[in-house]
């Protein structure tokens, strides 16, 4: 049962005893296919609140949203030994919480990393997923876009109070991000940054930003074509933004001639990953739901 914020808290452990954390929105109702979100490389559940009230409000079809938290990302624990930040112990822990839940069968929403974990999660569990919403990812990432994102992580300084976080905040990504209004902004950084002490912290462990400076950018990066083949019977809405440095156009494309199923919408004045709140965003999700909603079916 949701609590007065409209979630409730959901603990368990991972494989290694890690505590790991989960929002609830709504209850299991009629059968309806659950929705399980998953934030990107630094961020947490809080990214899909206001997607989640919608989904688990709607009066047609109110159906149970689960928003995880990653190890060492929001209420989860952070992990002793950060090289255990990676997808396939992510994936192992999202399991975890499935499993827990008595959770068989969803519609998955994957932005950023969280989308990589859904391609893996399709391998090692098939059937699990019975519709997919890829936010600005696909099987292969630009690698300029990850070196980007490593140097506005190693980099950023820590903002003195909320209303200069905005600013950091627009200054680091308003170049992408023109369409979003004042609340959008606002929405953004009470989303990523926890307050500690009366400031703003980014809500992850610094650990995490280890697992980026090891990558070696200057070699390609291994692609995920046959594991999204394998989602080719599911289907699919994949959201671009329009100045988005990890989903290329070309990439874009190229998944939308390997799946018949599949469904594109570029999010005009917004990059990597477009806020799933804004714009039409809530509805065309809503709808991909609704035309694969019930449990059993695919």
């Amino acid at each position: 049962m949701a609590g007065g914020e409209g979630f409730s808290d959901f603990f368990y452990a991972a494989q290694d005893g890690l505590t790991l954390h989960a929002r609830i929105y709504g209850n299991d109702n009629r059968g309806q296919l659950p929705v399980i979100c998953l934030p990107g490389l630094t961020r947490n559940c809080r990214d899909f609140h206001d997607l989640a009230l919608q989904l688990a409000g709607d009066l047609e079809n109110p159906r149970r949203i689960i928003c995880f938290d990653y190890r060492g990302r929001g209420l989860s624990v952070y992990d002793p030994a950060w090289q255990n930040y990676n997808v396939g112990v992510e994936t192992a822990d999202i399991v975890n919480g499935l499993d827990e839940l008595g959770i068989d069968e969803a519609a998955f929403i994957g932005t950023s990393r969280g989308g990589l974990i859904m391609h893996v999660l399709g391998a090692v569990r098939p059937g699990l997923i019975k519709a997919a919403v890829l936010n600005d990812i696909g099987p292969v990432i630009d690698p300029a876009g990850l070196a980007y994102i490593r140097s506005y992580l190693e980099n950023a300084p820590r903002p003195t109070d909320f209303a200069a976080a905005v600013e950091l905040q627009k200054t680091i990504h308003g170049a992408a991000f023109p369409a979003l209004t004042e609340a959008d902004w606002q929405r953004f950084v009470h989303a990523i940054y926890r307050q500690e002490d009366g400031r703003p912290v980014a809500d992850y462990d610094p650990a995490l930003i280890n697992t980026v400076l090891a990558m070696d950018l200057t070699q390609p990066l291994p692609d995920l074509w046959p594991q999204f083949e394998a989602l080719s019977s599911v289907p699919m809405l994949v959201i671009r933004g329009e100045n988005s440095r990890l989903l290329s156009v070309e990439t874009l494309a190229e998944m939308g001639r390997r799946h018949p199923r599949l469904e594109a919408v570029t999010v005009g004045g917004q990059g990597h990953a477009p806020l799933l709140e804004t714009g039409e965003l809530p509805d065309r999700i809503a709808g991909l739901l609704s035309r694969s909603s019930q449990k059993g079916l695919t």
